[in-house]
């Protein structure tokens, strides 16, 4: 049969219509850590010295014994976890698998040198574990960049996509399982914490889920702000203990997710007017000066005035004739925070996402 009458495959053969997709069932969204970190691909970024490795190291003993993330959040059955401590020793490593009560787990193993390339190492990994939902966790992301040089003609913002996206590919192919890969941030002050991640949008837009630490040094109270392409979206309050220990600031994600908002609300403000906006956000469904005078221990017409500068200043809001309440927590069901192109605008190149042998990929 000739080329020109040759029967070719159409080129819309793999459209759905909307109703077909409906009819479909899918497997429910498994989570490394229930209704924070989804399975897929997740970047926890930070900045230096906020404890991101503590609270990797935490979330890996969680997973690898069945037990609870951030002190409160379940993990589900115990799973084969891999972490790659790139940036320690194993004298430092022992001392903080102590630190924080890690060190008993037989499904937790731990590496700190490659001794072969990076994606080869995960995908190893995940293939020996395939069905057990597996978890590698790279820490950090700058200490395995290096190997990936651009390609001819490549930006840097197609380079982090392909590297991210091969890790992605991974651990697609291993449904149930997740890549967590830490990262820094920069020093910024940016409104959205997305931008503070350092390189480009490629590695934020091949990711499924982006968790962003915030902690200043020398300071236990940190606010962990999540979004995602599955996950509610949300910031949570946590705290950092004295031997590196990660807690949740409540016993649930909405407890936590209060808390960060209360501790929003009382940013900057004096102890009075920090005090009178703690007991609004103490009562959910709202509350009058009178009890709030009670509760501070001032009269109720000074107390009217806080209220007043309060809600002026979108600290709380006002709910009724004469009725406060705290703003509700940032959280949402879903997020689009991760539809960002799939290749940079100023290009319409083609790159394998399949790498080598060489870890090229």
């Amino acid at each position: 049969m000739s080329a020109s009458t040759e029967t070719r495959a159409d080129i819309l053969d793999g459209a759905k219509t909307a109703a077909a997709l409906m009819g479909e069932t899918f497997a429910p969204l498994r989570y490394v850590v229930e209704g924070l970190i989804p399975e897929g691909l997740t970047v926890i970024a930070g900045p230096p010295k906020a404890g991101k490795s503590y609270l990797v190291l935490g979330i890996a003993g969680a997973a690898s014994t069945g037990g609870r993330a951030l002190g409160h959040i379940p993990t589900g059955p115990a799973r084969p976890v891999l972490y790659l401590a790139l940036e320690d020793g194993w004298r430092r490593l022992k001392t903080r698998l102590s630190d924080t009560g890690t060190g008993q787990s037989h499904r937790l193993a731990l590496m700190t040198k490659l001794t072969g390339g990076i994606l080869d190492t995960v995908r190893t990994f995940m293939e020996r574990h395939d069905g057990e939902d597996p978890v590698v966790i790279v820490d950090t992301l700058a200490k395995v960049m290096f190997m990936f040089p651009a390609a001819n003609g490549e930006t840097s913002y197609e380079r982090d996509y392909r590297v991210m996206s091969t890790l992605k590919e991974i651990a697609d192919a291993h449904p149930g399982s997740g890549i967590i890969v830490v990262h820094h941030t920069r020093k910024m002050d940016a409104t959205d914490y997305v931008e503070r991640i350092i390189g480009t949008q490629g590695i934020a837009g091949a990711a499924d889920n982006l968790l962003v630490l915030q902690r200043r040094r020398g300071e236990a109270d940190a606010t962990l702000c999540v979004t995602s392409r599955e996950a509610p979206e949300g910031e949570y309050a946590a705290q950092f203990g004295d031997r590196g220990v990660w807690t949740l600031a409540g016993p649930t994600l909405a407890a936590a997710a209060q808390a960060a908002s209360t501790r929003r609300a009382v940013e900057g403000v004096g102890d009075r007017m920090a005090d009178v906006i703690a007991s609004v956000n103490r009562h959910p469904d709202g509350i009058g000066p009178k009890t709030v005078a009670l509760d501070v221990g001032i009269d109720e017409t000074t107390t009217r005035v806080y209220l007043g500068r309060a809600v002026e200043q979108g600290r709380i809001r006002r709910t009724g004739r004469g009725k406060y309440a705290p703003l509700p927590p940032v959280t949402s069901v879903a997020s689009v925070a991760f539809d960002l192109p799939h290749e940079h605008p100023e290009s319409n190149k083609q790159h394998s996402q399949h790498p080598s042998e060489g870890d090229t990929p």
